[in-house]
């Protein structure tokens, strides 16, 4: 296994030389480099990308450009310090690089220092983003204004950073990590001992209170027992040992590991989990608690089975919630670690299956793709620098015996990027730290008799096979019963439903015909929404039957959960000839992007219809639609799907017509929007009829239109208004009846659903409706549903959001 990585390795190296060389990353589909700004914005990934690939020759670091912090650490400032060891390393053996003079220790501390700008604040929590030559906050800086970072990226410094100030000698580097990381300490609830996700850089207050162990915060925790292991300082252990306490505890659910509320942490904050927890079970062993371990990377080695693919993020009983799988690393780090502790071949196996599935469906002729969505096997055009720093690596190591390194790798530790760093730096002369704050209690939480100073000795675990295989076959079983495949070779009835409602896509072929065996009745109104019937009678056996009802009490949950309210309707107005602003059309906003209340122009332009109308794949008319507000149908794929298509193109904006239409701003290319990195997948999205629109079109060549909070006159001034006016078009509110739904829950239908269980007898409902005949509808159960959907939609969208910007 080992011998076929040297030879895929000088391939891919060729292929990144020849296709996209000088960018930092190959885009393998098409066979090019990805260049920042010249393709869609990934948020925070893209904002570590302006090196270059051969570091000494064209590097360099006085760019008029705004990283983060957060990645061109790990990434950047890591993979320098990275290089410089392995340096040192082999000229210190006498074989190799006698002609290195540290150079790229030198270019780390340039690097470090025009990040220290970033750590100017009251609290010592860095700016999320760093100009590179102009630091943060001057006239020129286009940064500074931010005030909210993730618990991961402020806590995420300190072996970067202490590693520069010892190979260096200048403490000011580990200095400001260490208050960054004693602030974080400070601030974390008292009660539980857990830390939110995001936080306030300037006042210390928790943004997201939601807690766990995946996205915003797990290199933080990661951090703490590293620079222990780094720089042997006790306190980063006690630390962590508290935290680690509270972990087991609250949100260690084995062998799950669910998100919690940090001032009530008996109550989930999520029902999935998403895939960047997968680097906990090796950090448990490296804490030493091996059996938790072995559970929790059993169920992500189940769930990776089952669909080639650890999805981006899924439900806790192993089904998909968010289908992506960016070719994250961190379930290849956690088996290396296993094994690495255990010596079980059982990992090897799984190492195996995990180098199969990227030949089999990531490799593409210039590189390994990023899977768009495990059910189906789509791809992405990206290859993430991780993929190469830690998923070769991690495999490589996995495969490889002790003759075939250069090196003992016992002698490093590995940055979350999974840089080497050596453990000899914990000799070094240690920076003074700051003092902890005043008013800290840690001395009195600090006691010693709380620690558990020792690891498990596993010779002693693991002389008996059944030890592991007595933890890992309950996990299968579970997980085998829990996310049966396929879901059509089932009968209905069988214990659980064949289709939950949280999976429900009402244009998949597969889940109509289950719930034509379960006598479920898809019914389109002539309003455009979308009922559920049910009837008994047509199901095709009585537990079939039995599973229907359930699956439309499933339904009625889903609808009923309303947590939020609905954000206020904003403005359409066709401002070109011949309205001139008389025609407006009121729109009901999504739960998510730019709030258009704050804006003060709007967003104004020209509306093209998109090629090929679906959105659903790059635009052949990207040269028209730049500029502009793409048009496009509803239906296909989801809506981000869409915006990313478009703001590749250049739109401005787009249009989703189907019974209604859907419009999303991408506020990257807005007008009033200054901010670097913005991306369609934050944008703004609003619904309404799209009849009047259509019109227009067709009737005149060009059709201009204003996105705004409220209708303004011609002079720019927003008015009211006179709904009973012959010269206006505006629609009102309850024609809207179409809804967004998460792209991580179930897209119900195109349009809003009501279901109502049989039993019930309510208006919505009929044992056998005509189809001439629109069936009445409940308003208050109608805007509940729509609420409880847009809430779930914004909770899940929002953690989506902040796990797009953790590469971690």
């Amino acid at each position: 296994m080992f011998k076929i990585y040297t030879p895929l390795l000088i391939l891919i190296g060729c292929v990144l030389q020849d296709h996209a060389y000088p960018a930092d990353e190959l885009m393998p589909l098409t066979c090019r480099g990805r260049v920042r700004g010249l393709e869609p914005s990934r948020g925070d990934v893209d904002d570590s990308l302006f090196l270059g690939m051969r570091v000494l020759k064209d590097v360099r670091l006085d760019n008029d450009v705004v990283v983060s912090v957060f990645e061109t650490n790990i990434r950047v400032l890591g993979g320098l310090l990275g290089g410089h060891s392995m340096a040192v390393m082999l000229k210190d053996a006498g074989h190799y690089m006698q002609w290195y003079q540290d150079e790229l220790l030198h270019m780390a501390k340039d690097l470090g220092l025009r990040l220290l700008p970033a750590f100017n604040t009251s609290s010592g929590l860095p700016y999320p983003r760093v100009n590179l030559k102009h630091g943060v906050r001057g006239p020129e800086s286009r940064t500074g204004t931010e005030t909210d970072t993730c618990t991961a990226c402020a806590g995420t410094i300190i072996l970067e950073f202490a590693a520069l100030s010892r190979f260096t000698g200048d403490p000011v580097f580990e200095v400001h990590a260490r208050r960054a990381l004693n602030f974080l300490w400070e601030k974390r609830q008292r009660n539980s001992n857990l830390v939110g996700t995001t936080i306030n850089i300037h006042s210390g207050e928790w943004v997201r209170r939601d807690s766990g162990v995946g996205a915003g915060i797990d290199s933080y925790y990661e951090y703490l027992l590293k620079a222990y292991i780094l720089l042997g300082d006790d306190l980063f252990l006690q630390r962590f040992n508290i935290h680690y306490a509270s972990i087991m505890k609250y949100i260690s659910q084995p062998p799950l590991l669910l998100d919690v509320h940090i001032h009530k942490p008996l109550l989930p904050a999520r029902t999935w989990m998403d895939s960047l927890l997968a680097f906990f079970p090796g950090l448990q062993v490296l804490k030493g608690d091996i059996r938790p371990a072995i559970e929790t990377h059993e169920m992500l080695y189940q769930v990776t089975k089952k669909h080639n693919f650890l999805p981006e993020a899924f439900t806790t009983d192993f089904r998909v919630h968010w289908a992506q799988h960016p070719l994250r690393p961190e379930f290849a780090e956690s088996t290396y670690f296993l094994y690495k502790a255990t010596k079980d071949p059982y990992y090897l196996e799984v190492g195996r299956t995990v180098l199969d599935n990227l030949n089999r469906f990531a490799r593409v002729p210039c590189g390994f793709a990023a899977m768009k969505d495990v059910r189906t096997g789509s791809h992405e055009d990206r290859m993430d620098s991780f993929f190469l720093a830690e998923m070769f690596k991690y495999l490589f190591l996995l495969f490889a015996e002790e003759e075939d390194l250069p090196f003992n790798v016992e002698d490093y530790i590995f940055t979350t990027e999974a840089h080497l760093l050596p453990l000899s730096l914990s000799l070094s002369t240690a920076p003074h730290a700051p003092s902890p704050p005043a008013n800290s209690t840690m001395i009195e939480l600090l006691d010693d008799s709380n620690f558990d100073w020792t690891c498990p000795n596993t010779r002693l675990l693991f002389p008996d096979p059944a030890f592991p295989r007595n933890l890992r076959d309950p996990i299968r079983s579970a997980v085998d019963k829990s996310c049966p495949r396929p879901a059509l070779h089932r009968e209905p009835g069988m214990g659980r439903p064949p289709l939950r409602a949280q999976d429900f896509m009402a244009n998949n072929p597969d889940h109509l015909e289950l719930l034509r065996r379960m006598g479920v009745s898809l019914i389109h109104l002539k309003d455009g929404r979308v009922q559920l019937v049910q009837h008994a009678t047509q199901a095709v056996s009585a537990v079939a039957a039995e599973d229907g009802m359930r699956f439309m009490q499933e339904m009625m949950e889903l609808s009923s959960q309303q947590q939020k309210e609905q954000l206020p309707p904003r403005a359409v107005q066709i401002i070109s000839h011949p309205f001139f602003g008389r025609v407006v059309l009121t729109a009901g906003p999504a739960q998510f992007g730019t709030d258009l209340s704050k804006s003060i122009t709007g967003v104004r332009g020209f509306v093209t219809v998109a090629e090929p109308y679906s959105g659903c794949a790059e635009l052949s008319n990207a040269a028209f639609v730049q500029g502009r507000i793409a048009l496009l149908q509803r239906g296909q794929c989801m809506f981000a799907e869409k915006a990313r298509h478009i703001m590749k193109a250049g739109a401005i904006g787009g249009i989703v017509i189907g019974s209604s239409f859907t419009l999303l701003t991408t506020p990257s290319f807005s007008p009033t929007d200054d901010n670097e990195g913005s991306s369609s997948d934050t944008a703004p999205l609003f619904q309404m009829e799209g009849n009047i629109l259509l019109e227009a079109l067709k009737e005149y060549r060009e059709v201009e239109v204003l996105l705004s909070d409220k209708a303004r006159d011609r002079g720019g001034d927003a008015q009211e208004e006179d709904q009973t006016s012959p010269t206006s078009a505006t629609l009102d509110r309850s024609h809207v009846s179409t809804v967004e739904l998460d792209e991580s829950a179930p897209e119900l239908a195109p349009d809003n659903e009501e279901v109502t269980p049989e039993e019930d007898v309510g208006p919505a409902i009929k044992s056998n409706p005509e189809p001439e005949e629109e069936p009445a509808v409940d308003k208050d159960s109608s805007s509940k549903s729509v609420k409880a959907m847009m809430a779930d939609w914004r909770e899940d969208l929002e953690a989506f959001q902040q796990m797009e910007k953790d590469e971690l």
